[in-house]
């Protein structure tokens, strides 16, 4: 039935708040955000050098906040994976502290420090009351390790260690047996191998009972621990544990510095078992009262909250950089802008003409920004990401993606190109129809 009335008024429109005039109302919206799109998209094709060069600007600047958040995220996910073997009652003591953003003038403060010797730490174990565990640590660099099965890998690493160790730092034992302290007090020539070394050395059977040499000196494999994966830069399973007198006898000095890891009780006696551990330590160093520490006390979660600080500080000052960089990408953008309205005078006089809104010609003009904005921000997303990772693999990192930071970056880029694309769409749309027509 037809809808127009017999005596030739207007045809009858539903009421503007019931469902079928909200479902023309949603159809006409998405009918003219289509227009606009591809008129937008047209726009930006016949002007390709032009487009290019003024995308490259907000490309720039995504880029440079990309690239550094993916280096970062890669950095911190390794450091929270090496981290994460370490019980949240474990706490390590060393001559260094553990993370330092200091300067080369901190360095040299840490530097001038005497070493943690492996008598101040034996003096440790046999005073402090409170540590269910305290392991004495230094670490070598690794030679050539053979078995009569196979040869272990050029990066692994020999851990020189005592009893304690094994429950300060979470290592479970697979087969055999873990060091003993009659193994430290004799020197002995006795190894625990981790998993992944075993698999290298020993791919047939379990290594206890077997010799493997290294450097040219044979030792009596006691022990292996179980598998805990692999991380980033390298794998965890890869290296071997002597007892630390042996290792400092033959491959380091008896002077040279050590950590130590101690496990507290519980969590509630943590606090207590540190102050213990201070205490003792200062004592034995003799430091003097008043005087700071001559060693760094820390644990996983103090690090991370270092590691966290640094990465918030230089994550403002690249957003501050960069949004510089997305200042001047949208200055120009609004230049360009501005040209095009100039150019496309007579075009927005037609359209005008033949029924276009004003909020049409806007929606075309800023489409056409954010469109500029969002080319140049995915092609910098892509980018960052790609030389980021890049170089977290020369880092040996695994790649990452800071999927956050790409959607803040690219809405970033919608309102920069909304904010510098809303006055030249409000010029367009606000031409005199009849002046634009007659525009050359």
């Amino acid at each position: 039935m037809n809808d127009r009335p017999m005596n030739g008024s207007s045809p009858i429109r539903p009421p503007a708040g019931s469902a079928t005039g909200r479902f023309q109302s949603w159809q006409i919206f998405q009918a003219e955000f289509k227009e606009s799109f591809f008129m937008a998209f047209g726009a930006l094709v016949a002007h390709k050098l032009r487009s290019a060069l003024t995308l490259l600007g907000v490309l720039v600047g995504v880029f440079s906040i990309i690239v550094v958040m993916t280096t970062m995220r890669a950095m911190q996910h390794q450091i929270e994976t090496d981290l994460s073997s370490l019980s949240s009652q474990t706490f390590m003591v060393q001559k260094y502290p553990a993370v330092h953003f200091g300067g080369p003038g901190g360095d040299e403060k840490y530097r001038r420090r005497k070493d943690i010797t492996l008598a101040q730490g034996l003096a440790l174990q046999r005073k402090a009351t409170l540590p269910i565990a305290i392991g004495l640590e230094t670490w070598f660099p690794g030679g050539d390790m053979l078995s009569r099965y196979g040869k272990a890998p050029p990066n692994f690493n020999v851990a020189g260690e005592t009893p304690g160790s094994f429950a300060a730092q979470n290592w479970t034992l697979q087969d055999g047996r873990i060091l003993q302290e009659s193994d430290v007090e004799g020197s002995h020539d006795v190894c625990v191998l981790a998993a992944g070394l075993t698999k290298d050395l020993f791919p047939f059977g379990s290594p206890v009972g077997e010799k493997v040499k290294f450097n040219g000196i044979s030792y009596t494999v006691v022990g292996v621990l179980e598998s805990k994966g692999s991380m980033e830069g390298g794998n965890q399973d890869n290296f071997a544990i002597i007892p630390i007198t042996t290792g400092l006898t033959r491959y380091g000095s008896l002077k040279q510095s050590i950590t130590i890891s101690v496990l507290a009780p519980d969590r509630e006696k943590y606090d207590d078992t540190v102050d213990q551990v201070r205490g003792i330590l200062r004592t034995v160093r003799k430091v003097e009262p008043g005087q700071e520490d001559d060693f760094e006390i820390f644990s996983s979660d103090s690090i991370l909250g270092q590691i966290n600080a640094f990465t918030w500080a230089v994550r403002i000052g690249v957003a501050a950089i960069s949004s510089i960089a997305l200042l001047a990408a949208g200055i120009g953008i609004m230049n360009i802008m501005l040209v095009s309205v100039t150019e496309r005078t007579r075009e927005i006089g037609i359209r005008r003409a033949i029924g276009a809104k004003k909020r049409n010609i806007m929606t075309q003009f800023i489409m056409e920004a954010v469109m500029l904005c969002e080319l140049g921000g995915a092609m910098g997303v892509l980018v960052g990401i790609i030389v980021g990772n890049i170089a977290a693999h020369m880092m040996h990192l695994s790649a990452v993606i800071p999927f956050d930071w790409v959607v803040i970056g690219l809405f970033i880029c919608s309102v920069v190109g909304i904010v510098f694309g809303t006055y030249p769409a409000y010029k367009a749309a606000n031409l005199d129809p009849i002046e634009s027509l007659r525009y050359e």
